[in-house]
């Protein structure tokens, strides 16, 4: 794999990626508090959704194939 331009990618401070890590952690934190059913489902909708932007987005940076839009 060749990257495109290591420019591209996002840094562990970046806000797209600061903001996947905290809905990542709000997830387990209404999990530990015992959160059940649609609103811990919500939460986890979320995180997984927001980490799948950052990985396609380091995919696409990286050189690597990314899926394309419906």
């Amino acid at each position: 794999m060749t990257c495109k331009n290591l420019s591209n990618v996002l840094m562990p401070d970046d806000p797209m990626y600061v903001e996947s890590v905290n809905a990542l952690r709000r997830y387990h934190e209404a999990e530990a508090a015992g959160i059940k059913g649609a609103e811990l489902e919500r939460l986890r909708k979320i995180a997984e959704s927001q980490f799948q932007a950052v990985t396609d987005y380091q995919l696409g940076a990286l050189g690597g194939s990314t899926p394309r839009s419906h």
